[in-house]
């Protein structure tokens, strides 16, 4: 009962029940935009792995199979790629400017069009519809009732057999049991997956398959997050106690 400010460290907040914290007044400090320009990295970092097999061709040179069996199988090339974003907020926007760099046309779906002075990416109100025009869906958005499972086994079927999925938001963000099941049955081309439903658990058919990047939730972890991430967090915790407003505090409208 006398609990008056949560500060969590983490990038997401759907660990912290917002709406009995405003319910409380209990104020909350999030981890503002101190990861975000990891988290784009990270994800276009998976991006280029699974279009372009780098960790299979890794595996391929390391087996001795070069010598044996010849060239590896091609990869595809990021330039030019319709990309979906789904979220762009923060992140999603980062990953975004990062792929325009590479020549991709960008395409986003959110709660909400962003203001078209600042934002000039076609919105999709529907993810089902965005993932029909994009040849990558990029999953970059928080996780809450009316984001589980928000790519699912439609919008697997609407992305297509040449379509790639990157997860870098949260596991329950994807239908873990539809991806496994597109993946398996050729359903689309492949993933690059960060983050998992049930972690650290990851099902056994995702790591047998060549044509998925996985990687450990680790996309926001740098050497340089981690100093940003304790710094932040002193000063949240600081202003606090002080009496003065958090640095970077969970806004009204996100806690209801």
């Amino acid at each position: 009962p006398c609990l008056r400010c949560v500060v969590t460290t983490a990038a997401g907040l759907d660990h912290v029940d917002l709406a009995e914290c405003a319910r409380r007044g209990v104020a909350v400090a999030g981890a503002g935009e101190t990861f975000s320009a990891d988290v784009a990295d990270h994800a276009v970092g998976l991006l280029l792995d699974v279009l372009r097999r780098i960790s299979a061709a890794d595996r391929f040179v390391r087996r001795g199979l070069w010598p044996a069996r010849g060239d590896c199988s091609l990869g595809s090339k990021l330039s030019g790629k319709r990309v979906g974003i789904i979220g762009l907020g923060s992140i999603g926007t980062l990953i975004a400017r990062r792929l325009e760099a590479f020549g991709c046309t960008i395409s986003y779906h959110s709660r909400r069009a962003k203001d078209s002075a600042t934002i000039s990416y076609k919105y999709f109100p529907s993810v089902i519809n965005l993932a029909l025009e994009s040849d990558v869906l990029i999953v970059a958005c928080s996780l809450n009732n009316q984001t589980k499972h928000i790519v699912n086994k439609e919008v697997l079927e609407a992305l297509g057999k040449d379509g790639v999925i990157v997860n870098i938001a949260r596991g329950g963000n994807v239908d873990e049991a539809a991806l496994i099941c597109a993946l398996k049955g050729g359903g689309i081309a492949g993933a690059g997956l960060d983050v998992f439903e049930k972690e650290p658990e990851v099902p056994a058919e995702l790591l047998s398959m060549e044509n998925v990047v996985l990687t450990a939730h680790e996309a926001v972890f740098t050497v340089e997050s981690a100093s940003d991430i304790s710094d932040l967090m002193i000063g949240n915790l600081e202003a606090f106690f002080q009496g003065k407003p958090l640095l970077t505090p969970v806004l009204p409208e996100q806690m209801l």
